[in-house]
């Protein structure tokens, strides 16, 4: 028996895998990544991210908001490593139920589609929507995510080091051995406070859409 009618889907690959210089290395890096997530999230993942053909998982989660944030943790851990990703966050009705073990054999209306929109490989998006009964909304939400796409793809590994340090900006200038002033230089550069703004109307946006689905319990 399912027990809530809507899910939050979380799927994702890895971009440009075939070309990676060390199999061994991209495999450990990905699974390291998606067990340090599971841990971390346990509380809020009702079926954990789970590896299904080599660079692609899947999983299920609690909201959309827990979701938005499990995958852009996911993608800053990942492009750390140099593992660039994508994902789709997709709003599910399983007629099957929950597999809390691993996000495998779970049927229902919402996991094609949200399938689908992660299949696209011309899409540049690395976050993706798939909202029944929302569809401008999604569409509007893929614009956001695409513009947080394009300025983390222009950070250089030290800018995300620094943009994505969520301590105060006097312990992470301690951290680095620079001022609070080149601190703030540095996020300037990388656009931090448009990347802020963006992100901060995504998630604003995904709350409303929680209450709306009627996602959290």
């Amino acid at each position: 028996m399912v027990n809530q009618p809507y899910h939050v889907a979380i799927m994702g690959d890895l971009i440009g895998s075939e070309h990676a210089v060390s199999v061994d290395t991209l495999h450990a890096t990905f699974n390291d990544a998606v067990d340090a997530i599971n841990s971390e999230y346990r509380t809020a993942l009702t079926s954990p991210l789970t590896i299904t053909l080599g660079d692609e998982f899947q999983g299920l989660c609690a909201s959309l908001d827990d979701g938005l944030s499990i995958v852009h943790d996911l993608r800053q851990r990942l492009s750390a490593k140099s593992t660039p990703c994508r994902f789709v966050l997709g709003v599910v009705t399983l007629k099957t139920a929950i597999n809390h073990d691993r996000a495998w054999n779970m049927m229902g209306p919402g996991l094609a589609t949200a399938r689908e929109r992660l299949a696209d490989k011309r899409d540049p998006n690395a976050y993706r929507f798939s909202l029944p009964d929302h569809r401008l909304v999604a569409d509007l939400l893929d614009a956001l995510g695409y513009t947080v796409t394009s300025i983390e793809e222009g950070w250089t590994a030290r800018q995300q080091q620094i943009v994505t340090d969520s301590r105060s900006v006097a312990k992470v200038a301690e951290v680095f051995g620079v001022t609070p002033r080149n601190i703030y230089k540095i996020r300037e550069a990388a656009n931090f406070k448009l990347y802020e703004s963006v992100w901060q109307a995504m998630t604003a946006a995904i709350r409303a859409l929680d209450q709306d689905y009627g996602v959290k319990w």
